[in-house]
């Protein structure tokens, strides 16, 4: 038994020192191979060079509990990268007191994304546009003394190396850089500088180069970037943003052709019409940019999300931050694009092992036509392009016959087997509806219109810049002042009223007149200066003339737009007077920093307890300056939520003291809405909707952010609406669309040729309801020649007259089914010398 016990205790020493030497010959590799690095073809991850699909999703936009999910679907997209901006203001509020809690717990959403096997790339500008206010810089920053933003100043680089410092070593400590083993295998430096530094000169080289220098000496261990920057400095890597990138070059032959920001749609701004991007181009854009070159392109953005609270810049950015990702706003895939980039994502890494390890060879196929070859000893991909806008052609390459449709690009991972092709999208189309749950009974409470001289007050001399006061703690500063009229002045007696001119910086105003409402103006994102000229009502004796100032998200893109200013900066004239014109612009004027609606908390529980509210037939509506609230119960199930805010004017909402955002959508959008095609150039004014509609109608409510019950909701309104017509509505899928044509290139053709197997090579429409959803009705279904798109289908010149009876029997009960695209599927061919596809919207309940 000793002796025993003497060669277990022998074995256990010689297990102890075989582990170690385990833990360390593997601690050993994982210090060799955890590395990043670049050459002219891609970014190598340990040593391995790769094409690298990615996309935004911006960490404070969403709620901590939406992460997971988020970062699932992107992942079940196709995506190999998460890219997320840092945000500034949202880290530092004040002079180093931090906060990465909550929407910003920064590392929590980092490890989320390295759980789910994807990487990061980390651009921690820290200046970062993103349409978010003052473009992620903290106000108190503005006023540090002497600074000059973006160039070279010596308190605008302290400040910024200190919180890059911060944030680089916050990762270290977590271990979060690939060289850690984690899974950031990039960061970014500044952000769209080039054409800063083109406009200001030498300051802007110097700053530059600082920048660049600054960031590669914290040692990360991965490369950095610097996008939109042609002279970045070696080793940074300049990349590309905009809607194509397929002729960009790096400034260096050494670096990899990267695409930063593929913009998958583009900002809504209040006033504006809502901004598309057809699935199809963008799709044809990343393969345009794959087929020549390109090895890491990002999705900006793939999920938009929320400006939550006042975080939306322009200004005039609206609270939808939805950019017409392929993930919606509320975390819903939006059909086909998600889909259809999906499938693009798939075709692209089938030919991964050919496009990282040569440059393509091109060859004309025609007038507007090209194939880009990828050939080594064992690969070979082959990209085949149609760049005419109005036309499908017929092509040969390798012997072989392709139809290209207009403006499309299809992809042969072996250069014989088409498995996709950018405008022949083989993933539904999704109708999204919003469903009410529910109206809710008001309580309201009168804001008072401020006045000056009050305690609550300061008073100055002249005209104070808004931002300068409020040091934005609020989006309101009254401007307030008295004007005694003699009784004797002419207007009194001949009703010819005083004309009133108030030139305002912006953003909106609202003029009050012995408390009574006189007016309102506003400006807009393109120009938000604004002018309030009218004849008001002035009485004999003392007049208060009371300005409501409001600021709708400060600037987030412009030279020193640090600089910019916001406010009533006069001159302020009161014409038609017996002594003429009267400029108020220098008297004393009582300044008073947000609502008293505001300084009582009145979106909290405890706030809004405070004071008395109105109800029933003493409710406020169509008011001014009125706070609403009510309390309501969550709906059951896990469909995101909504309010429709249809019916109100301008403000803010709150749910269970958070803000959900600014409302506006008595500001209707204007601008061209049509027909949408997607061959041609694409700008951010093609493809819009929603002319002649707010802007935004309908506001996302996190469901994390709701009680089973008693959810308190507070509404303030600027204007005057009407809070009946306020109701909480659910987001689902209404119905559910394919449109496939015959022989359309599909990934079960590459499928079925490399098994070797003998299969079918017929097209198939498939549909799908969501989770607790099934196929009730078919509301379209035909085979032929159909016209239109998803919603609005019509039947065309020829058409199979049993296009219902297959759908319905193939579908009708069930979650999902296929149907495939074929003459004796539909009871033969209606017109034998056409090519022909299936259109088909079938109803999910």
């Amino acid at each position: 038994m000793g002796t025993g016990a003497s060669n277990w205790n022998a074995l256990r020493g010689c297990s102890f020192f075989m582990f170690v030497f385990l833990v360390l010959a593997s601690s050993l590799v994982c210090s060799v191979t955890a590395s990043v690095s670049y050459d002219h073809k891609a970014i190598t991850v340990n040593g391995q060079r790769r094409i690298l699909i990615s996309g935004s999703i911006h960490y404070p936009r969403s709620t901590p509990e939406m992460w997971p999910d988020l970062i699932q679907k992107a992942k079940d997209g196709g995506l190999d990268v998460i890219q997320t901006y840092v945000f500034w203001n949202g880290h530092e509020p004040s002079p180093g007191k931090y906060y990465f809690e909550d929407r910003y717990d920064l590392v929590k959403f980092i490890k989320l994304v390295q759980q789910a096997g994807l990487y990061v790339h980390l651009r921690i500008g820290p200046y970062v546009c993103a349409e978010w206010n003052f473009g992620g810089f903290p106000v108190w920053l503005k006023y540090v003394p002497g600074i000059s933003f973006r160039t070279d100043n010596g308190p605008f680089k302290a400040a910024m190396q200190k919180f890059t410092e911060k944030i680089v070593g916050m990762m270290k400590s977590e271990k979060l850089f690939q060289t850690q083993g984690g899974p950031i295998i990039l960061s970014q430096i500044e952000n769209e500088y080039g054409p800063v530094e083109w406009e200001i000169g030498a300051p802007g080289k110097a700053y530059t180069k600082w920048a660049a220098e600054m960031a590669v000496g914290l040692g990360t261990g991965v490369p950095w970037i610097m996008c939109k920057q042609e002279d970045a400095p070696d080793p940074v890597i300049d990349t590309c943003n905009g809607f194509y990138c397929e002729n960009f070059k790096p400034n260096k032959v050494t670096k990899p052709k990267m695409w930063t920001e593929n913009w998958t749609g583009w900002y809504t701004e209040f006033g504006g019409a809502v901004p598309t991007r057809p699935a199809e181009d963008l799709a044809f854009s990343v393969a345009r940019f794959i087929q020549n070159g390109g090895s890491f392109v990002n999705y900006y953005m793939y999920h938009g999300g929320t400006n939550f609270g006042r975080t939306a810049g322009g200004p005039f950015i609206a609270t939808s931050y939805d950019y017409d990702a392929p993930l919606d706003e509320f975390g819903l895939p939006r059909e086909p694009k998600w889909g259809h980039l999906r499938d693009l994502h798939k075709a692209i890494k089938l030919c991964e092992p050919a496009l990282v390890s040569v440059d393509p060879t091109v060859s004309s196929l025609g007038s507007n036509q090209e194939a880009h070859v990828f050939k080594t000893a064992s690969s070979c991909a082959a990209f085949l392009a149609n760049y005419d806008t109005k036309y499908s052609v017929k092509v040969t390459f390798g012997n072989m016959q392709y139809d290209l449709p207009p403006w499309s690009i299809s992809v042969l991972p072996d250069c014989k087997t088409a498995v996709y092709n950018t405008a022949r999208v083989g993933a539904q189309s999704s109708q999204m509806k919003m469903t009410s749950v529910g109206a809710f009974s008001w309580q309201s409470y009168t804001e008072e219109t401020a006045s000056a001289y009050t305690d609550d007050t300061t008073t100055l001399d002249g005209l104070w810049e808004q931002i300068n006061v409020t040091r934005d703690a609020t989006d309101y500063l009254w401007y307030m002042t008295d004007v005694k009229i003699d009784p004797n002045e002419a207007f009194l007696k001949n009703g010819k009223n005083p004309l009133l001119t108030i030139f305002s910086a912006g953003h909106a105003l609202h003029v009050f007149i012995n408390g009574q409402l006189a007016g309102t103006v506003y400006g807009g994102l393109s120009n938000p200066k604004l002018t309030f000229r009218q004849n008001v009502k002035l009485i004999a004796g003392s007049n208060k003339i009371s300005l409501l100032s409001v600021a709708v998200g400060l600037p987030n893109v412009g030279l020193h737009f640090e600089t910019w200013n916001a406010g009533v900066l006069g001159p302020v004239t009161l014409q038609g007077l017996n002594a003429g014109t009267l400029d108020l612009s220098g008297w004393k004027w009582s300044y008073k920093v947000g609502l008293k609606g505001e300084g009582f908390n009145l979106h909290t529980a405890s706030g809004s307890a405070s004071v008395e509210w109105a109800e029933g037939s003493l409710l406020a509506q169509k008011q001014p300056l009125t706070w609403y609230k009510t309390s309501f119960n969550a709906p059951a199930g896990n469909d995101p939520l909504a309010l429709d805010m249809g019916s109100m004017g301008k403000g803010q909402v709150w749910v269970n003291g958070r803000s959900i955002g600014r409302h506006w959508p008595a500001y209707i959008a204007h601008g061209s809405c049509g027909a949408c095609n997607y061959a041609g150039t694409f700008d951010d004014k093609k493809c819009r909707t929603n002319c002649g509609e707010p802007s935004q109608r309908w506001y996302h409510v996190p469901r994390s952010w709701l009680n089973p019950t008693g959810n308190l909701l507070v509404v303030f309104e600027e204007w005057g609406g009407n809070p009946s017509g306020i109701s909480l509505v659910r987001r689902t899928t209404g119905s559910v669309c394919a449109d496939i044509f015959e022989g359309q290139p599909t990934l079960k053709n590459w499928r079925v040729i490399s098994s070797g197997k003998v299969g079918s090579m017929q097209s198939k429409a498939h549909l799908w309801c969501p989770q607790g959803q099934k196929i009730s009705q078919i509301k379209f279904a035909s085979y032929g020649m159909p016209q239109g798109a998803c919603g609005s289908f019509q039947e065309g010149s020829c058409h199979a007259h049993k296009s219902y009876d297959a759908l319905e029997r193939n579908c009708i009960g069930k979650q999902s089914c296929s149907v495939s695209v074929a003459p004796e599927v539909f009871g033969g061919d209606p017109c034998p010398t056409i090519s022909k596809k299936l259109s088909v919207e079938a109803v999910c309940s």
